[in-house]
């Protein structure tokens, strides 16, 4: 293959991901290796790639990439989710556009209409996350609704109604109007708004006198059915037994008294909508107190709600607070900030509705999880800090409502016989309910007269048993494929999903096999912008993932990402960090095309330089090789790049290369190429997982591979001893170079230039590295002395002193007259810090971080002086 001049991702991109397709290296059986198992957290079906979703499978495929060259058998299960109400809306939506309202449609109609929208939009995101080099066993990707997926969540209900888990009843539930579905906790986002409260009077019957309540909500009014007071309160005595009449309603309600009510909160007096507020609802149970529902589905007025039927509710606020004001029951409206619950989903403001709905207890199934997570700690979370989060979700937890009033999703396997709330059967299929039905009821049924539950599940029963369900787990629980790949080795998600998703996920391993779905659970931060805000469409600062990718190539986009991304924390991103993961493919590149430059002999005998040089890097490449493996450790991903990323900029493109550089038109010997070779070999190991493209590209061109040698499935570096004294030796050579260079610079001693270079060794410094610093700063020998050089340039690296000939070139008056400057102003400099020190207030209060820094400026300040006057004296 021949090597452009230029490295342009566009051009090797699709190449190499159709390569690695062809020849199935992302495809995994059970075999004899060790299994590493991921399952992608499933986007909905209709999405599209966005920020968020490429950090997430970015980290995936850098751990499972790792994996796979680590000799594991990885297997990367891809897949999306249904998601209920996200795409029913969207299918709603659509169908309004041609005319056709789902009211009009059967359901078996509205399913066609759905499944036609998943088949036109469903799978685009997968296809996205190829173009960012996901490396998925795309053959197995799965979708919450396919066949196998939906009879085990039949299954999975019926096995926990049948232990007693699940449950129906009249509840007080979260009622999303705009969806016009029901909401678990989860999915309600409490904000802070601005409200207000509305003081209103009602009339006590049989008397001229009023008592006044305070409300939220105006238009609920129509639904009161009881005034309640607290029996400690002297304000209310007179109207204990009493009576009142709901303003425009006319209806006469009891004033009840409980203690429930705050004396100090509003007027003291509250009123009582069982139907719309769940606190009231319990004292409306427990004070056997009539339930008026005044809202349809959509949240308009039905024909409680008398001449403001049909009405939205927000509407009617506005209009019945002006009709009690006209009527003389308005008393004041003051500004109020509360907390109103939102969707998640639609952003809707919910209803609390009483609803006949399913319900799962959670006070069982919790706690094997509570355990494995916060005792046993078979599971851990990264950043552990996410442990508090869920145990205190878990402490808390409410029985789970898993009915949706949608078409689109798992219909409840409930089939009813009768209007009874306890007139059902459960059952797999239509044919086993009748048989159900007649045994329970003893009477002969056909399937006519059963009605199967309109309702589908929560997405997230499905989604919940995502680790087991992919492997078919739930049907056929002993089979290979599961024993094998369950439990999985790591989740990367967001922890906005740890209720809905990760704990649920953790109930159903511990119910359904006994064991946890994973090991380890991985919690992105959030991607932002440059300023802070969470990306949205809405503020236009959400960046298109295909055009960055496009412009910066795959690798650069995900250098760029996971650079900013520390765990947990939330992500930065600014479009310039592409710029420098594009900036970072093009040095390695270059590095690569001038080692494929130089030619090579097989007679020349290998330079000393070269051979200290060899066994440097081989020991720089060790120690960050061990870093890599606890960086991992702790899922610190953006800290293993960063390594990753200073080994090939500086230690091997900017110091390596340079060492064992052959000489201008000279050619290298053949046992140094080979070593530089064979690092470069292990830095695109390395890199691989993050840089995918870059490195098989390169690793094609170094030599001709068989696909049984390509890099994507090469063998992982092996950890060996560091040789730490010889990166500390070298990190001493390379401040005599750089002091060499910046001399050179300063003075303006050319280059090219040989010079001569004494030392006087006073920490007696190891020579071994003395022919790279001839090499490297172009001196004709380094002499070693017992003395000062008069005469000559010098610097210090730690106590030792090195000297360069001043020359002819150099005005040593004027010389002097810089260095008195210099001196004159370091001398001040540490004079203030020192001022700095020896105040005693200062260093009692400063923090020992910011003391550390000024004592360092003071070593620093005197190592400087020191080197100057020394300079003046061999002047």
């Amino acid at each position: 293959m021949s090597l452009a001049t230029k490295y342009n991702p566009q051009d090797i991109e699709d190449k190499w991901y159709n390569y690695w397709m062809n020849n199935n290296y992302f495809y995994s059986i059970p075999n004899e290796k060790e299994p590493y198992t991921i399952v992608i957290p499933p986007p909905n079906v209709t999405g599209v790639l966005h920020m968020g979703h490429m950090l997430n499978n970015t980290i995936q495929d850098v751990l499972i990439r790792r994996a796979r060259l680590k000799g594991k058998n990885a297997c990367w299960v891809p897949g999306t989710d249904h998601a209920s109400i996200a795409t029913e809306a969207k299918v709603v939506a659509k169908l309004k556009e041609q005319g056709i309202h789902k009211s009009d449609l059967t359901r078996d109609e509205f399913l066609k209409h759905a499944w036609d929208w998943t088949d036109e939009h469903g799978g685009i995101i997968l296809e996205q996350l190829k173009k960012l080099g996901a490396s998925c066993d795309w053959k197995r990707t799965k979708f919450t609704m396919d066949a196998d997926l939906s009879e085990a969540v039949t299954k999975v209900f019926i096995d926990l109604y049948n232990k007693g888990f699940i449950y129906r009843g009249y509840r007080m539930v979260n009622w999303d109007p705009s969806a016009k579905t029901t909401l678990s906790d989860e999915e309600v986002i409490f904000e802070e708004k601005q409200g207000n409260l509305y003081h209103v009077n009602y009339k006590i019957e049989g008397s001229e006198d009023v008592l006044t309540i305070a409300t939220t909500r105006p238009e609920t009014i129509l639904g009161d059915s009881a005034i309640c007071i607290n029996p400690n309160d002297e304000r209310f005595r007179h109207l204990k037994g009493k009576k009142a009449i709901v303003p425009i309603v006319d209806r006469v309600i009891p004033i009840i008294e409980d203690e429930y009510v705050d004396i100090e909160f509003g007027t003291g007096c509250l009123k009582v909508t069982p139907a719309h507020d769940p606190n009231d609802k319990v004292l409306g149970e427990k004070h056997n107190l009539e339930v008026i529902d005044i809202f349809n589905d959509d949240a308009t007025l039905n024909s409680f709600g008398l001449h403001y039927e049909g009405k939205d509710r927000f509407v009617v606020r506005k209009e019945i607070t002006k009709e009690l004001e006209e009527i003389g029951c308005l008393v004041k409206v003051e500004p109020y900030m509360h907390k109103v619950g939102t969707s998640e989903r639609t952003k809707e403001v919910i209803e609390p509705k009483i609803s006949a709905q399913w319900f799962l207890k959670m006070d069982t199934i919790v706690k094997p999880a509570l355990k494995a997570v916060l005792e046993d700690e078979e599971i851990k979370f990264f950043p552990k800090h996410y442990n508090n989060t869920y145990r205190h979700w878990l402490e808390n937890v409410r029985d789970w409502n898993i009915s949706r009033q949608l078409w689109w999703g798992h219909q409840i396997p409930a089939y009813f016989y009768g209007e009874g709330v306890e007139d059902f059967v459960i059952a797999e299929t239509i044919e086993e309910a009748v048989k159900k039905a007649s045994e329970k009821v003893g009477k002969e049924f056909k399937v006519e007269d059963l009605k199967q539950d309109p309702d589908a599940l929560d997405t997230w029963f499905s989604s919940w048993l995502w680790p087991i369900s992919v492997f078919d787990g739930i049907n056929n629980p002993e089979n290979k494929e599961i024993n094998y790949y369950y439990p999985t080795n790591d989740l990367v998600t967001g922890p906005d999903i740890i209720f809905f998703w990760v704990a649920r996920m953790i109930f159903a391993g511990y119910e359904f096999r006994q064991e946890k779905p994973f090991t380890n659970v991985y919690f992105t931060g959030i991607v932002r912008d440059a300023k802070g805000r969470k990306m949205s469409k809405s503020l236009g600062n959400s960046p298109d993932p295909i055009e960055l990718m496009e412009k910066y190539g795959a690798d650069g986009v995900r250098v760029g990402m996971l650079l900013c991304s520390a765990a947990g924390n939330d992500l930065l991103f600014d479009v310039e960090l592409c710029a420098q993961g594009r900036n970072f493919s093009n040095k390695i590149w270059n590095a690569f095309r001038l080692i494929k430059g130089w030619e090579v002999s097989e007679t020349i005998e290998q330079p000393q330089s070269a051979k200290i040089a060899i066994d440097w890097y081989q020991a720089k490449f060790q120690q960050t090789l061990h870093d890599l493996e606890k960086s991992f450790d702790q899922y610190r991903i953006s800290e293993a790049l960063m390594s990753i990323y200073k080994l090939i900029w500086d230690d091997f493109s900017s110091w390596f290369l340079e060492m064992v550089k052959p000489g201008y038109q000279q050619p290298i010997d053949a046992k140094t190429l080979k070593s530089v070779i064979s690092f470069l070999e292990d830095n695109l190991k390395i890199l691989h997982p993050f840089m995918p493209f870059l490195t098989e590209e390169i690793w094609q061109h170094i030599s001709e591979r068989t696909p049984e040698e390509a890099l994507i499935i090469a063998e992982y570096p092996t950890l060996v001893e560091v040789n730490e004294s010889l990166i500390s030796n070298f990190k001493i050579a390379s401040e005599v170079i750089s002091g060499i260079r910046n001399i050179r610079k300063e003075k303006n001693i050319s280059f090219k230039e040989q010079i001569e270079f004494s030392v006087l060794n006073n920490d007696n410094t190891t020579t071994d590295f003395d022919k790279v610093i001839e090499k490297l700063g172009n001196l004709s020998s380094i002499n070693y002395v017992t003395e000062k050089v008069e005469g000559a340039l010098s610097f210090r690296v730690k106590s030792n002193e090195y000297f360069i000939p001043m020359g002819d070139a150099i005005d040593v008056e004027a010389e002097k007259a810089k260095l008195e400057e210099e001196l004159k102003y370091t001398e001040g400099f540490l004079k203030s810090v020192q001022k700095k020190l020896s105040n005693e207030r200062f260093v009692n209060n400063a923090p020992e971080k910011v003391i550390a820094i000024e004592r360092q400026k003071e070593a620093d300040a005197l190592s400087k002086i020191e080197t100057i006057k020394a300079s003046l004296n061999s002047l």
